[in-house]
């Protein structure tokens, strides 16, 4: 058996969706899914709930995904375990594959290979992208996949951890190259930021995260992107060439963001990103706390 933790604020418009990947070809008591629905006002638990004994749901009221984990991982009883983000999509030969990496010597953690779903998202967006997905630690990291399975060796290692925002880069970080290794043949689908002001916000987000762990020397030298990153990624693949201006240029924006944002003392703020959930209205909601945790 393998342990599934699924924290979910306000998800209903994804929780189904994904559990319907994973329970799609499960074998009976394969999979020991958790839900931990932390602070929702929709119908999230409701929605979880409707898969019947298959998914053991709780919910806190404290919108707090580090809350949710923790609890999440008490109610888990099973090793390795895998924690997937509500709004991504992951079904069960994924994750049986990734259990089996986590059998290979000195493997402590392991993510899927990740596919960028693009339908809907504006051409910038999907320009700033196209760079994004070819940079080495892009390439290799655990981060940015929504889905993050460890052994028990492994989660003993990230329980130590302080909470930070860009939680699933410190996971990322806690292993060295030969102890994470993503899996080929898994895959995750993942819904980035639809439009360029969205992307910004969230990458707003992921900046004030790797600065946090960048002053607490929790990431190596080179993690965040450099110029020579890019030069290589422009000699590797000609067609960005003329992209890779636009990268930098966002880039630009996200910094000059970033620092009003802290400026206006808004650094541990959870900002979500409502344009990767299909969901009506504005593109970003502010949950008016500070999230940290696994993302």
């Amino acid at each position: 058996m393998t342990s599934i933790v699924i924290p979910a604020h306000d998800e209903e418009l994804g929780i189904g969706r994904l559990l319907t990947a994973v329970l799609g070809t499960a074998a009976h008591g394969e999979l020991e899914i958790v839900v931990v629905c932390n602070g929702c006002t929709d119908r999230t638990a409701e929605v979880a709930r409707s898969f019947g004994d298959a998914v053991v749901v709780a919910e806190l009221a404290e919108p707090s995904k580090a809350a949710a984990l923790k609890h999440g991982d008490h109610l888990a009883t099973t090793f390795p375990r895998i924690y997937v983000d509500a709004d991504v999509e992951v079904d069960a030969h994924s994750l049986r594959a990734l259990a089996a990496t986590l059998d290979r010597p000195g493997i402590e953690a392991t993510g899927p290979e990740r596919i960028l779903d693009r339908s809907g998202v504006s051409r910038p967006a999907k320009w700033y992208y196209d760079v994004w997905e070819q940079l080495p630690g892009v390439c290799e990291g655990l981060f940015g996949r929504g889905v993050i399975a460890v052994s028990a060796a492994g989660h003993e290692r990230i329980r130590a951890l302080p909470e930070v925002m860009s939680d699933d880069l410190a996971i990322s970080e806690a292993f060295g190259p030969r102890e994470r290794t993503i899996t080929a043949g898994a895959q995750v689908r993942v819904r980035p930021a639809s439009t360029w002001r969205a992307l910004v916000s969230r990458r707003v987000r992921v900046t004030i995260g790797t600065g946090q762990l960048a002053a607490a020397g929790m990431v190596r030298p080179g993690v965040q992107t450099r110029g020579s990153d890019l030069v290589r990624v422009g000699l590797a693949h000609p067609r960005l060439a003329l992209r890779i201006p636009f990268f930098a240029a966002t880039a630009v924006c996200v910094r000059l963001a970033t620092r009003r944002r802290v400026r206006r003392g808004l650094g541990g703020v959870w900002v979500r990103d409502e344009s990767s959930r299909g969901a009506d209205g504005p593109a970003e909601k502010t949950d008016g706390h500070a999230e940290r945790g696994v993302s």
